[in-house]
């Protein structure tokens, strides 16, 4: 551990002095044997008082592409010209992150049990303490994730696109699609939104990767949201192509297993009866095709080819 570094056990943007840039390790929980487990966290304040807008990054284990976005926010960041102030939590799962899995340490997703509690479980505690300790102090939360294991997603949003402040996150981030999303799901944007923090959930791609394109998309949308809040000067950009806004999406499941074949690509608009998955058994024969119940757009889908019965086929967003 970088001995330059602050420990602290609770972020207090009070405390830190105006055009001041700092990295600390916070001090959430410890491990089985005493050791400290530490959170990365970095912060602008800037040289006027403004609003606090916090960044997370890899809520889950082998979301990467977010780790890589908050590190190159910040390399751009002058605190001199800076209003308000910028929080980063580059790793918001270090324990999963160590051990390379999407899912905490005692197997539950933490993207689904927030705000956790103070006396609950492993990773109920762990959550509870870093909303508590470090989320309960933003404006404004943007929450970088990406897909799962073998799968793929489009660069989308999730956000209540009822709230206004939400709904102008959202489009601010040039995103393909645009899913309104109202949470109250255990999500960190739910919580988050529950302590009055607007918030959204962006989706960059793919995971266990760094990907150059997602990671500028990612840069852009970020950069677009300080400058409509007036933290940094600039211009803000306008997508190439206008997002495709979704009222809703689901996934829809193999009720066989096999050897799956996804056949339409990620942002595909497809027709409400169109094949869209072939499952074969082992000696090569189809064993099942699949059709799309209604209209709509790929968000996501699986690119794993062993599929199992209840695996996921593909995640269909349905246009507003």
């Amino acid at each position: 551990m970088d001995n330059d570094i602050e420990v602290i056990k609770r972020l207090e943007l009070d405390t830190i002095p105006d055009e001041c840039f700092k990295k600390y390790w916070v001090h959430l929980v410890s491990n089985g044997i005493a050791q400290p487990i530490y959170i990365p966290v970095m912060v602008a304040r800037g040289k006027k008082p403004g609003p606090v807008l916090g960044i997370t990054a890899a809520v889950h284990g082998n979301e990467l592409n977010g780790i890589s976005v908050i590190q190159k926010v910040f390399k751009q960041i002058d605190v001199k010209t800076l209003t308000g102030t910028l929080v980063g939590v580059i790793a918001f799962n270090v324990p999963s992150l160590l051990n390379q899995e999407r899912r905490f340490i005692d197997g539950e997703d933490i993207n689904r049990i927030m705000p956790g509690r103070e006396k609950g479980n492993t990773s109920e505690v762990y959550v509870h303490r870093m909303i508590e300790r470090v989320i309960a102090q933003f404006d404004y939360l943007i929450d970088l994730h990406t897909a799962s294991f073998g799968r793929i997603n489009s660069y989308y949003i999730r956000a209540n696109m009822n709230a206004k402040v939400a709904s102008w996150m959202a489009k601010l981030q040039n995103a393909d699609i645009v899913l309104n999303n109202q949470g109250a799901d255990g999500t960190l944007r739910s919580a988050a939104a529950d302590l009055g923090i607007h918030s959204i959930t962006s989706e960059l791609g793919d995971p266990n990767r760094f990907q150059k394109g997602m990671i500028r998309s990612g840069l852009e949308g970020i950069f677009n949201v300080m400058i409509q809040l007036k933290m940094i000067q600039g211009e803000i950009q306008k997508p190439d192509v206008p997002p495709v806004y979704c009222d809703r999406s689901f996934w829809i499941y193999a009720n066989e297993g096999g050897i799956l074949e996804v056949l339409p690509n990620i942002q595909d608009e497809i027709q409400k009866g169109q094949k869209i998955a072939v499952i074969k058994n082992v000696f090569g024969d189809i064993a099942k095709e699949y059709f799309a119940p209604t209209d709509g757009i790929v968000i996501g889908k699986s690119v794993h080819p062993i599929n199992q019965t209840g695996g996921r086929i593909l995640h269909l967003g349905v246009f507003e």
